[in-house]
């Protein structure tokens, strides 16, 4: 796919967000890494928090958690890199045992994923007995492992309604089964995990992003509080944001959610406005155009999930894709 490609061919693409100055900094490790790739046979897994030097100069695949789940099941290089962090990583090592996975950085964790432990879903099914465990995918392998079915922002409330039942456990993100609850009759127990980034925004945001820019429309990501939800105009997972920027074109957009969401999604619509309130997510920063190069040249960090845990944690996800 990147045999025609160069770095300074790409930089049409991102010219918007990305000064021409930065860009040339990039470049020497854009061209390394497109050449690693067919060296490798490897893809690169881009999430949407990624900033655009990675995400639209050396990424194969790009979306939210939920497309790359699905896409990575549909790979066939020989390796996989995760631009993004360890629990999306370990998500594709489920989906593509045989394939190797890496990550640039080990310390590119989560706030949702450190909130839960397998031991607090055991102690959650004794308090509740019978009630099914729906788990974010923001969270470990272990922690999938110990739950009935795994969802997405973008899918949480089809998940949380396809299990037939009348109470059901979400976790680990307050916010998001609380954001869920307003939209379902299925009662949701919620845990107390947050998001470092989105619970950050605050209505008071939202009433001075409206003072300040008259007519923009505040669209919110689910893992933001409720009364954040609930004082945008529109709230959904980072791909049904962007789908919403693509399809109603508002002359001016603010995106509550991780900051290089934006820039992103800027470079496909010139004609449309972005107020950016920063939130960066520290552990999504941790990846660089330069740790993926050393990723792909030295094979590290090489991701592994325990044989012991990998099949329940398998079928968890598995169960939220056929939905």
């Amino acid at each position: 796919m990147n045999e025609q490609i160069s770095a300074a061919s790409l930089y049409d693409r991102v010219s918007r967000v990305i000064p021409r100055a930065e860009w040339m900094g990039f470049q020497d490790d854009v061209e390394a890494i497109l050449e690693l790739k067919r060296k490798r046979n490897a893809v690169i897994l881009a999430h949407n928090y990624q900033t655009p030097e990675i995400f639209h100069g050396v990424a194969d695949i790009v979306g939210d958690s939920l497309a790359l789940a699905r896409k990575a099941m549909e790979v066939e290089a020989d390796v996989i890199v995760l631009a993004g962090v360890h629990f999306m990583a370990e998500t594709a090592k489920l989906l593509n045992p045989e394939k190797t996975v890496l990550i640039p950085d080990m310390g590119a964790g989560c706030s949702l994923a450190d909130s839960i432990t397998p031991e607090d879903i055991a102690l959650l099914r004794k308090a509740y007995p019978g009630v099914p465990v729906v788990t974010y995918v923001n969270t470990s392998a272990a922690v999938k492992a110990a739950s009935d079915i795994c969802c997405t922002s973008g899918n949480a409330r089809q998940v949380v309604e396809s299990l037939g039942v009348p109470r059901v456990l979400m976790l680990p993100d307050e916010y998001l089964a609380k954001n869920v609850a307003k939209e379902t009759n299925v009662e949701l127990i919620a845990w107390r995990g947050h998001c470092e980034v989105h619970e950050l925004f605050t209505a008071d945001d939202i009433r001075e992003l409206r003072e300040s820019h008259p007519g923009v429309t505040v669209l919110a990501h689910p893992e933001c509080p409720p009364d954040v939800v609930e004082a945008a105009d529109f709230s959904g997972s980072t791909a049904v944001m962007s789908d919403y920027v693509g399809r109603e074109r508002p002359a001016r957009v603010v995106l509550l959610t991780e900051c290089s969401m934006s820039d992103n999604v800027a470079v496909h619509h010139p004609d449309v406005e972005f107020i950016r309130p920063c939130n960066l997510c520290p552990h999504m920063k941790r990846i660089t155009l330069g740790n993926i190069r050393a990723a792909l040249e030295e094979n590290r960090h090489e991701v592994t999930v325990d044989p012991a845990i990998a099949d329940a944690a398998r079928r968890a996800v598995e169960r939220m894709l056929q939905i």
